[in-house]
């Protein structure tokens, strides 16, 4: 049945049984009952094209060597009367495949090159002379599978159908009731051969839920072990929240009311505090988290803030020292370079410490933690913030985020903690323009730049990268440093980055704030939490290689004074999925629009950070804008855990997965 080399293919990819093969369920399927048309103009979508190759070979031009094959449409003019370019490039084993005479199938964007259309890098199968009739390759719905080092879609699919004829029903557990009354062996049919595209989409939709509900009752287990416990009754004195509410020069907004009344009923409650603070860029969790703190002070003990840079720690440290210094509260802050403390310390232990990981190593300061806020959460490891937890005895913990996160993912990571939404914004927030403009004149930039530095203004001026790379072809912010210095002659220019010494960024970051520099070239090491009111202008270079979410943080770091904002975003224009994605950006400031769309075109791994998402082993990711999906896998384990609390029960597999998490110990609160 396997050759000896098709068998280390499949043991390479971890598949020892036919189960496990069955499992390598298709990415999409083609309908290869019917043929999209040749085109006479490039495609915004991939097409599928079934034709005849006229010509193939290697070529060549200015040092590049790649495959090209012209396909001609081979209907007899049913589909059209084109033809199509394909191209490979660093492939040269292609011309051994692809030869001319043969019928073959491709997908892909057709895009126009050098008056051609063109795909390059397709997907693609070359037809044999079997392949009519009850063929499992053509004239059906055809699976499309993620490829396998050493097997090509074709064999993979020849090995699905067969194990599929040959492996006994009885052979495959039963997963959990998902309500559909379907075998798990006629879900594999359904999935890897379809009757129609519909049908195949289904019944991954099926497994998708499947998936999603193992996710779902390790949340819903976590929490209802987080729920049982017992903690400590906090917030029953607010003193301290009414004279913070009385010195605020403005009002906070509804949300911000909302949502420390809620903070407030969790830590009134008896069970350990377990929320997130999510809002948008501007919102307001600062003051949030102020109102919390104090909450924590009038009840006797101490609160701690912990941020994942130093520039953040010493803007937090700043922003409290200002506005609870005058009311008595006695501050700390502790970065790896600094240990800081407000003048009122020498009366006392501090009240709030606030800090970076430094925290968790600072075994003096912490007498009596009741409170844990964490800010920008998802950037610490999960051992980092249970060890500061472990700093007190059971305390409540608020963790924050600035990143808008897509309710299907909050469902999904974040599903055993309790949300606070922060959806308004303070008053006076002026008006940020967004534009993209593609490959625009230096000069007209820097006439640009130059007319707001003038009118007193400060600007950002951001690129991907520190240093110049030899495999990306984008300008660092080093290499720009020197050319803004002389385009904004007149003008102070500094230069941030994550590579300078933690002084050395704090002392750029004084000067900047303070006015000395007008115009900071800079990473994304200013994507959070820097406060510079009088910064307006925001210029983000290659602006394709930024993910949308990341692009709106980014923006969120001007217009905080009141002058308009303008965030330009410049781009080569090369690829069209860039520029769609870049237009969300000019048409929409909501921050949880735009994280829907970024988790849509890029996944959950790369909107959150794979390691850190702990999504990076999903198959079935691109159901995660699913919101009904997500919402009928919480039901199902809502359901098993109050018919089941300790799953004994249970499907063997997900006990499985409960157990891999009570091995992480009683140590704090959500992964």
């Amino acid at each position: 049945m396997l050759a000896g080399k098709e068998l280390m293919a499949l043991e390479a990819a971890g598949m020892r049984t036919p189960a496990d093969l069955l499992e390598h369920l298709p990415r999409r399927h083609e309908d290869r009952r019917r043929f999209d048309a040749f085109p006479n103009q490039p495609t915004a979508v991939a097409v599928c094209l079934r034709g005849t190759v006229i010509d193939a070979g290697p070529k060549g031009f200015g040092g590049r060597r790649f495959t090209e094959a012209v396909v001609m449409d081979g209907s007899g003019g049913v589909f059209g009367s084109g033809k199509v370019t394909l191209r490979w490039f660093n492939m040269p084993f292609i011309h051994k495949v692809v030869a001319a005479g043969q019928e073959i199938i491709v997908y892909g964007k057709v895009k126009l090159s050098t008056g051609r259309l063109v795909i390059d890098h397709p997907e693609f199968e070359v037809l044999r002379e079997d392949d009519p009739g009850e063929s499992i390759h053509v004239e059906r719905v055809v699976p499309i599978y993620r490829n396998l080092s050493g097997l090509s879609q074709r064999r993979l699919r020849e090995l699905m159908h067969l194990c599929l004829v040959r492996c006994e029903p009885e052979g495959f557990e039963r997963p959990p009731d998902l309500g559909d009354g379907m075998s798990r062996h006629q879900a594999l049919w359904a999935a890897h051969f379809p009757e129609s595209v519909e049908a195949g989409v289904a019944a991954r939709r099926r497994f998708a839920l499947e998936e999603f509900f193992a996710l779902q009752l390790n949340v819903v287990w976590k929490r209802s072990r987080y729920h049982d416990r017992q903690g400590r009754e906090l917030g029953w004195k607010t003193t301290s929240l009414k004279r913070f509410y009385e010195s605020l020069p403005f009002d906070l907004t509804g949300a911000q009311k909302r949502s420390i009344k809620e903070i407030l009923a969790d830590m009134r409650s008896r069970r350990p505090m377990n929320r997130l603070l999510q809002g948008d860029v501007g919102a307001g969790k600062t003051f949030v988290a102020m109102a919390a703190m104090l909450l924590a002070i009038d009840s006797g003990c101490q609160a701690a803030l912990m941020a994942p840079t130093q520039i953040l720690a010493e803007q937090h440290f700043l922003t409290f020292e200002r506005w609870l210094e005058p009311l008595g509260i006695r501050l700390a802050l502790r970065t790896g370079s600094r240990d800081e403390t407000s003048h009122l310390e020498i009366e006392g232990r501090p009240q709030i410490l606030i800090g970076t990981h430094a925290l968790l190593y600072d075994k003096v300061a912490f007498e009596d933690l009741g409170l844990v806020v964490i800010d920008e959460q998802h950037k610490f490891g999960v051992a980092q913030r249970a060890a500061l937890i472990r700093q007190g005895v059971m305390p409540d913990v608020l963790v924050m985020t600035a990143t808008p996160i897509p309710r299907t993912l909050t469902m999904t990571i974040y599903g055993d903690l309790d949300v606070s939404l922060l959806d308004e914004k303070p008053p006076g927030r002026a008006k940020i323009v967004t534009a993209v403009r593609v490959s625009p004149k230096q000069t007209d930039v820097t006439k640009f730049v130059k007319e707001q530095l003038g009118q007193g203004r400060q600007a950002y001026l951001v690129y991907p990268l520190v240093e110049e790379s030899g495999t990306l072809k984008a300008e660092s912010a080093t290499e720009a440093f020197e050319k803004w210095r002389k385009r904004l002659g007149g003008y102070e220019v500094g230069l941030i980055h994550g590579k300078l010494k933690p002084e050395e960024k704090e002392e750029v970051m004084r000067r900047f704030r303070e006015g000395e520099i007008a115009a900071l070239v800079a990473t994304t090491v200013i994507e959070v939490g820097v406060d510079v009111p009088n910064a307006s202008v925001m210029l983000l270079h290659h602006a394709e290689r930024f993910g949308l979410a990341q692009i709106h943080q980014l923006r969120g770091r001007i217009g905080r004074g009141g002058h308009k904002g303008y965030c330009i975003l410049l781009t080569d224009g090369k690829s069209p999925e860039a520029l769609e994605k870049l237009r969300v950006l000019e048409q929409s400031g909501d921050g949880f629009e735009i994280a829907e769309a970024d988790l849509r075109l890029r996944g959950p791994g790369d909107v959150l950070g794979t390691a850190q998402s702990g999504l990076s082993d999903l198959k079935f990711a691109d159901f995660l804008t699913d919101t009904a999906l997500l919402r009928e896998a919480r039901a199902l384990a809502d359901r098993v855990i109050s018919e089941d609390p300790m799953l004994d029960g249970c499907h063997a597999g997900l006990r499985g997965l409960i157990d891999d998490e009570r091995a992480e110990g009683e140590a704090g609160t959500t992964a």
